[in-house]
């Protein structure tokens, strides 16, 4: 999972954006080969040069546009202007300021005659997709906004502070550069404090493995519901994006609601853990499982996946339908999950064998792919919000970050295992989850077909990361009843989705989709209706249904056998 500064507090959004999206796999190939190699497609660039050889007319044409453009602003006739949502530029002196305002002009010209060229090159798909994804970073790069003798910002706050500005923004800079990810802040590191403004939920520790321990939250109602819940967090993060912050935890909101609730959270691993792989993990959720059933006194657990815990925990409940143990599962919930990863976007065409050989090579090297990389991975991904927004902020105008408590999550990084990172690069390359039998989880074949549990499965309207319609295709593969909660929001606001927003909102069908359902996610679409506030509410009742009947809360956390050895939020989630 990755924070995005709109998810942060931005208004939701209630159509997709058009900028770049990306995968799972592609943030772990460039997580384990630097993101940067990116903006300089070598040998697509060499074809782009090679096409345009041939099309002197072509060159020609945008050449004579660009001048023409050009005199246009340096007469002041040209009505070339940014965006209006565009931040950049929102400072009145970009639209007011005639030198300034033939600046952007320029920028923005320049940007579009180099976009036309790669359009007249007809590169073939994946030619096309890596020029335009350096074309386009490239250009928010150079963009005047980012000139510190330019933008009015940086010379306003250093008239204001006589200079110390400069002075702290130089500061900042090389703090930043200092060690990774070497990315402008995004928020303080003592902005907030896992445990007390993070993590806060009241709970306890009942079970501690070297790779994971299982969290267990006290009630907060007198009743519970019998079946108890088990969520399984991403594997790139730490798992508090699940109990965020007080007001804004799903954890803190299903207690109140009733449920019983359990939470993973994963052990930091080091190169000592390289050979961890999925059957690791894999292995790890069912142990977790076993001590629910054995502390709650029942036979069934739901379970919730997030993102890379959402493929583990869709495996996995392939491996129990194999086995015949597919009744220990009483429900389950994918959350910004995406199991077929076939792509028509960028994220597929900046992909390959190559690739993907050589990112777990250099993960396998090292014993682990470095959390910190990814969160550069990142912040690259989306420059303009994560990156040259703060470096306007931190560097030109020498301003601490806002203290977001999304991007505090973000910033506290965990490493992956050599091993897991080798086994979703194998998987995605392949696209093996859609095909059974193409991938293995705990010695058997994995058919998602054959889970026959109803799946509540969650996506984000604007997320870049996981595509809306790539989540709704696990309705597809999953053989049981789905219910498809469209959030109005990103991949992190998506997740973090408390009640009170009044410009939040989902859409949902009132029927299920049942295996057979509509295949295409448009025609779906076009039949949801549109709910106002959050879906929390709704996966709430969703479990209710699916989770017996009430009994007395527990007077304890833990029982037979499994006691509570540590208050929650555990000692793992400490682990740099």
């Amino acid at each position: 999972m990755t924070a995005e500064s709109a998810a942060a507090g931005a208004p939701a959004h209630d159509q997709p954006d058009d900028d770049v999206a990306t995968g799972l796999d592609m943030l772990l190939t460039d997580g384990a080969l630097g993101p940067l190699r990116r903006m300089v497609p070598a040998a697509s660039g060499l074809r782009l040069a090679a096409s345009l050889a041939t099309k002197p007319t072509s060159l020609l044409r945008r050449g004579v546009g660009f001048a023409t453009e050009l005199g246009k602003i340096g007469l002041g006739r040209s009505e070339l202007a940014p965006d209006p949502e565009d931040r950049r530029f929102a400072d009145p002196a970009w639209r007011d300021n005639g030198l300034l305002r033939r600046i952007v002009q320029t920028h923005i010209a320049a940007t579009g005659t180099a976009t036309d060229l790669v359009d007249d090159a007809e590169l073939d798909r994946v030619d096309a997709e890596r020029v335009r994804f350096a074309v386009s970073h490239v250009a928010d790069a150079l963009a005047p906004s980012n000139n510190p003798v330019l933008n009015p910002l940086a010379w306003r706050a250093a008239i204001d502070t006589r200079g110390r500005s400069a002075v702290e923004g130089l500061r900042r800079l090389v703090t930043d550069l200092s060690s990774p990810p070497r990315v402008p802040s995004m928020v303080e590191p003592d902005a907030f404090e896992v445990g007390e403004d993070l993590a806060a939920t009241p709970g306890a520790v009942v079970l501690r493995t070297p790779v994971f321990e299982l969290l267990q939250y006290l009630p907060q109602t007198r009743e519970v519901r019998d079946v108890p819940l088990l969520m399984v967090p991403p594997t790139i993060n730490k798992y508090y994006v699940a109990d965020l912050a007080p007001g804004r935890s799903i954890v803190e909101h299903l207690v109140q609601g009733g449920q019983q609730v359990f939470l993973i959270s994963w052990r930091n691993p080091d190169a000592e853990h390289a050979d961890w792989d999925l059957d690791t993990y894999g292995q790890a959720v069912l142990d977790a499982m076993d001590a629910c059933e054995r502390i709650t006194r029942v036979n069934r657990t739901a379970l919730m996946g997030f993102c890379s815990g959402g493929m583990i925990t869709a495996m996995l409940l392939a491996h129990l339908a194999a086995i015949g143990q597919q009744d220990r599962v009483a429900a389950v919930a994918f959350a910004a999950t995406v199991l077929d990863q076939d792509k028509v976007d960028t994220t597929g065409a900046l992909l390959d064998e190559a690739t993907a050989r050589a990112a777990t090579e250099a993960s396998a090297a090292n014993g682990y792919l470095d959390g910190r990389t990814l969160a550069e991975v990142f912040a690259w991904l989306r420059p303009n919000d994560l990156i040259w927004n703060y470096w306007v902020n931190n560097y030109l105008q020498g301003k601490p970050p806002e203290p977001v408590d999304i991007l505090y999550w973000n910033a506290d990084t965990t490493r992956m295992t050599a091993g897991l990172h080798r086994d979703l690069i194998d998987i995605a390359l392949t696209n093996a989850l859609v095909t059974p039998g193409a991938a293995n989880v705990l010695g058997t074949p994995v058919d998602l077909s054959k889970i026959d549990r109803d799946a509540y499965v969650i996506a984000g309207i604007a997320d870049r990361q996981c595509t809306w319609q790539s989540c709704y295709r696990t309705t597809q593969l999953v053989g049981g009843k789905s219910r498809f909660v469209l959030s109005t929001s990103g991949h992190i606001a998506s997740v973090v989705n408390p009640p009170g927003n009044p410009e939040a909102g989902f859409r949902v069908t009132a029927e299920p989709i049942a295996p057979g359902g509509p295949a295409d996610a448009k025609t779906w679409l076009d039949a949801a209706d549109t709910e106002t506030g959050s879906w929390w509410p709704d996966l709430l009742d969703w479990l209710g249904e699916r989770s017996g009947g009430l009994r007395d809360a527990p007077p304890e956390l833990g029982g037979r056998g499994l006691h509570a050895v540590h208050p929650a939020p555990g000692e793992y989630v400490y682990a740099r």
